[in-house]
């Protein structure tokens, strides 16, 4: 990285921090899974990083909706008189013979992810040398579902991420013989990419109105997770419609083969990564539909009002739940102390349906696509060892990506059940 690069980086980084937020937030082992020593990418090209395939016994599909609640302003922008959601739904394929793979972001998106998420949310990311654009999916584009109905699994991101960085948890779940669908919040999402412009929205990417931390703002954090709560409800809304053959795409895009017929909304689960887990858990909580929840280090409890003070409990750790929810961490989260009082609160009053797992050596983002992808920049010399441990953890990335996967599908294996497992 030239030293122009570096300074300009070190400028953005210290403007970010300094501001107050807007709103806040056996054989060789494959590309993917190697780390090696640090080096400038080779012959000059940006890196094009690769994800992990699937290992369950289904090829997979992928499509996009738009969805529309017109029943909802937006939260985060007064100008928008309803509430937009941008889907993926994975799923397991019946053929997918001429079905091209998807990227993993679209052009637009991938552009919006360099220029802001380095300086803004993962500073240990690079600023340059990165082909984010590049980064290939394992599922086709548009494949038929197969004829079977699968258990529905919906996925919320960490405060700030797109759903794009929870790829490689989705596939396995789709591969495995579930519909996954995963969801972005604009205006929390660091960038979310629209079909087309609206009379209200003349831009086709939507950026983050985040630029630090929501929850250093009680009253950013309760709005976030409101908003969240209530995507994932009227998601499963629009699936029911889906599943029920009517039109669900906004924009009257057609449905792969199949698609609707594939959804069997008695077996519906949730997961979800920081303020993502703290969706789902509240989500759990709040609709019956939901038979069970993975909170991967989401905080299920308020922002103190005070240094030094207790925050407000969501009502699911206020009141217990009745159905399977996971409290799944990691011990190099710095956040982990501040987690305790509310997921111990949880388990407390919820008859035994709480559970509690630990991935060790592994930090806040291994439960994300950057398990994979964090030692593939270490190896081209675009990040640090100690920027990578930071991130995801000094754990291995095909033992990270592992651990993630056989957690949550064995979770959902259990309690859905999923096909294939």
């Amino acid at each position: 990285m030239s030293h122009a690069a570096t300074d300009r980086r070190t400028v953005a980084k210290s403007a970010l921090l300094g501001a107050s937020f807007l709103l806040s937030g056996a054989g060789a082992a494959p590309a993917w899974a190697r780390a090696g020593a640090r080096g400038r990418p080779r012959g000059g090209r940006d890196v094009t990083l690769e994800l992990p395939a699937p290992t369950g016994p289904y090829r997979t599909g992928i499509t996009t909706l738009y969805l529309v609640d017109r029943a909802r302003r937006d939260p985060w922008d007064a100008a928008v008189p309803v509430r937009e959601v941008m889907v993926t739904v994975l799923y397991p394929a019946r053929t997918v013979r001429g079905r091209p793979r998807a990227p993993q972001m679209t052009t637009g998106a991938a552009r919006a992810f360099a220029e802001f998420v380095p300086f803004a949310f993962h500073q240990e990311l690079p600023d340059a040398g990165v082909a984010w654009a590049a980064t290939m999916t394992h599922a086709h584009v548009g494949a038929p579902a197969r004829a079977v109905r699968c258990p529905v699994v919906l996925y919320s991101p960490g405060g700030g991420d797109a759903r794009t960085l929870g790829t490689c948890t989705a596939e396995e779940l789709a591969s495995r013989g579930c519909v996954v669908v995963t969801i972005d919040h604009p205006g929390d999402a660091s960038e979310v990419e629209f079909p087309g412009t609206t009379a209200y929205r003349d831009r086709v990417v939507r950026p983050t109105v985040f630029t630090g931390d929501p929850r250093t703002g009680p009253g950013i954090f309760r709005t976030m997770i409101e908003a969240r709560v209530a995507d994932i409800r009227f998601v499963l809304d629009r699936l029911a419609l889906l599943a029920a053959g009517c039109a669900a795409d906004a924009a009257g895009r057609p449905l792969p083969e199949g698609l609707g017929r594939a959804l069997d909304l008695r077996r519906v689960g949730v997961y979800g990564h920081s303020a993502g887990g703290t969706a789902a858990a509240q989500a759990l909580y709040e609709d019956r539909r939901i038979a069970a929840a993975i909170d991967m280090e989401g905080f299920l409890d308020h922002p103190p009002l005070e240094p030094g003070g207790a925050g407000e409990l969501f009502p699911v750790a206020r009141y217990g739940v009745g159905r399977p929810l996971l409290l799944l961490g990691t011990d190099g989260f710095t956040g982990r102390h501040a987690l305790e009082p509310s997921w111990s609160a949880v388990a407390a009053r919820s008859g035994g349906c709480v559970r509690r797992g630990r991935l060790d050596r592994a930090a806040h983002a291994v439960f994300t696509d950057y398990a994979a992808m964090a030692p593939q920049l270490q190896a081209a010399g675009l990040m640090t060892a100690t920027e990578r441990i930071g991130l995801v953890g000094a754990v291995g990335p095909a033992a990270a990506v592992r651990a993630v996967r056989r957690r949550v599908v064995s979770f959902f294996g259990r309690h859905l059940p999923v096909r294939g497992v």
